[in-house]
């Protein structure tokens, strides 16, 4: 009888084993259905791409994108809502049911003045459209829809359980989008997001970035004659100045990781009318949110200085701000193995010789588009670059990020010169590639629990229990631009 119990006992063990290693394979044909149907969604990925160059739009005006992309989504059978957040241009779209609910993050909003025509040289576009898509936002829509479609399809092939989520975000070049739909509760429920960006590199994200307050200060002055009387006239622009000459003081008592930056939107009239109105537009950044609080007040005292020492009055509005990126290691490792067995990019001489040739307009060396991709490094790196509104998203659910070469080496970003590299052949390439890696990554976060409970661990342990809170008040709503 023991005996008959133990052969009992040895047969389920091998039936156990048998079945992991069915499911483990089933896992890895998944990821392989999932990056074909990326393959063969290539014409969409482009025309994507091709159609949001085109368009440009800057954040929250970005009305065609939206109505553009949503309509893509709907038709392929994901239930979109739009208008989330209080912003016309923001949507979710969802496809399937139940847990695990895996979040896709799309971005398509482009910048002001940047635009150029796809040459490696300065000329602006025949169609007279002024801004450019000098971040690769296109591209980051793009491949974010490739790969929702592509897991949309693997899920509804195998009749898998899960939620496919796809958020449209607008606005990310001010900082804007995720803010405010992390207030309003649409990232809630979900147990992890996949995130991308392009770049001038292909690798994992392995730093934070630095938390940022981004405000306005607005003086009120009076109106006076500059030559016949100017003693009755209080200067607006003055306290904008000495605001500014008091912010400038400032940098030598911050942090090294600190950045203070700002413009003058309004600045008065006519030389000779003493300015009853100014306004300067301020970005602090700091390695954390501790810190940027820290420098925000700071500079809140030097606005209320200003204003004391020219006796105009001053309004503060505190437009939007984030946190540092929260890095998931698990998912980091996760994103690295499908970097790799995907691989880089594979440009070709006609791409590489575009490159070369902006490098040499702009005198950079000339390296073309970099291939390889980069190793993920065993720890957190120091903090680099600016700031993003996806940080808002990783202080909710377990969020890793990577990058895809889309611009040659060495252009300076947010320029007309990436916005030339955004608009060839191959940075849709790039897009295409990045929306295989979201598909793979995606499958195995559909039917992978020990990757899923290893991110959410990490996750929890990396909030130390601290609830999140919005930098932004919560009864505000974002500012919408005029039409």
């Amino acid at each position: 009888m023991r005996r008959e119990l133990l052969n009992l006992a040895l047969i389920c063990l091998m039936l156990l084993v048998s079945c992991a290693g069915a499911l483990a394979v089933d896992a890895k044909g998944l990821k392989r259905e999932a990056v074909e149907g990326v393959a063969g969604l290539s014409a969409t990925i482009d025309e994507i791409s091709s159609t949001l160059w085109d368009y440009s739009e800057t954040a929250l005006k970005e009305d065609r994108s939206a109505e553009y992309l949503t309509g893509i989504l709907r038709g392929a059978g994901f239930e979109v809502e739009v208008g989330v957040a209080d912003m016309p241009t923001a949507f979710v779209a969802v496809y399937g049911s139940g847990k695990p609910v895996v979040g896709i993050l799309a971005e398509f909003d482009a910048l002001p003045g940047v635009g150029n025509d796809v040459v490696p040289e300065r000329k602006a576009r025949a169609d007279g459209v002024a801004s450019g898509q000098g971040c690769g936002h296109n591209l980051f829509a793009a491949a974010s829809v490739g790969g929702a479609l592509a897991l949309k399809d693997v899920i509804e092939s195998h009749g898998l359980k899960g939620t496919v989520k796809l958020f449209g975000t607008p606005a990310e070049e001010t900082v804007v989008g995720k803010v405010y739909m992390a207030k309003a509760g649409v990232f809630d429920g979900l147990d992890a997001v996949i995130d991308w960006h392009p770049a001038t590199d292909t690798e994992v994200r392995n730093q934070p970035g630095r938390a940022m307050n981004n405000f306005q200060v607005e003086f009120f002055g009076q109106a006076a004659h500059g030559a016949a009387d100017p003693w009755n006239g209080r200067s607006a622009l003055d306290a904008v100045e000495l605001m500014d000459y008091g912010a400038n003081l400032m940098r030598e008592h911050v942090k090294p990781t600190t950045r203070i930056h700002y413009v003058i939107p309004s600045g008065g009239e006519a030389p000779n009318v003493v300015p009853e109105y100014a306004k300067v537009w301020y970005f602090v950044r700091a390695v954390n949110r501790e810190e940027v609080q820290e420098y925000y007040d700071w500079l809140l005292k030097i606005a209320q200085a200003a204003a004391l020492a020219t006796q105009t009055t001053h309004r503060v509005q505190l437009l939007t701000g984030v946190h540092e990126y929260l890095l998931n290691r698990p998912l980091q490792e996760a994103l690295q193995a499908n970097l790799e067995w995907i691989g880089p990019v594979p440009f070709d001489e006609e791409d590489q010789k575009f490159a070369r040739k902006l490098q040499r307009y702009l005198d950079v060396e000339e390296k073309g588009f970099v291939a390889e991709i980069g190793p993920l490094a065993d720890k957190a790196q120091p903090t680099t670059g600016g700031s993003t509104d996806a940080a808002e998203v990783s202080y909710l659910a377990p969020t890793a990020a990577f990058s895809i070469t889309t611009a040659a080496e060495g252009v300076p970003w947010h320029s007309w010169a990436t916005s030339a590299c955004h608009g060839t052949k191959a940075a849709r390439k790039a897009a295409l590639t990045a929306a295989k890696v979201i598909a793979a990554t995606g499958v195995e976060l559909l039917v992978d629990p020990v990757l899923l409970e290893a991110a959410q661990k990490y996750h929890l342990e990396a909030l130390n229990g601290a609830p999140y809170v919005s930098p932004v008040p919560q009864d505000q709503k974002p500012l919408l631009p005029s039409k």
